[in-house]
């Protein structure tokens, strides 16, 4: 009887890692993590960097979809926050704009 070593792909062995990290500390740790590393790279590379990264990513999406892709999305959005908050919600919510306080300077006015 031979022993076979090594026949776990990375991805294989990164998938069991993960499930077992995921086993001990739970989906918030990820949760952390994930926040701890955006906030890391924001202090390193600035707001800039992300807005650089925003709009690349937005161009490919033009690319692969058109530019209608974008209104399709917005319009699945608006329906289910339609769905969610009721049909009124967008008038009720446009009201509330039209109350808003005024903001105030740093001098105060």
């Amino acid at each position: 009887m031979t022993e076979q070593k090594g026949t776990m792909t990375v991805r294989e062995a990164g998938r069991k890692g993960g499930s077992r990290v995921k086993e001990l500390y739970g989906l918030e740790h990820y949760r952390q993590i994930g926040k701890k590393g955006g906030r890391t790279l924001a202090e390193e590379r600035g707001r800039e960097f992300f807005i650089a990264i925003g709009q690349k990513g937005g161009a490919r999406l033009r690319d692969l979809h058109g530019p209608e892709h974008f209104a399709a999305i917005g319009r699945k959005g608006g329906e289910a926050m339609k769905a969610k908050y009721g049909p009124d919600y967008y008038s009720r919510i446009g009201k509330k704009g039209g109350r808003a306080r005024k903001r105030t300077t740093a001098n105060g006015q």
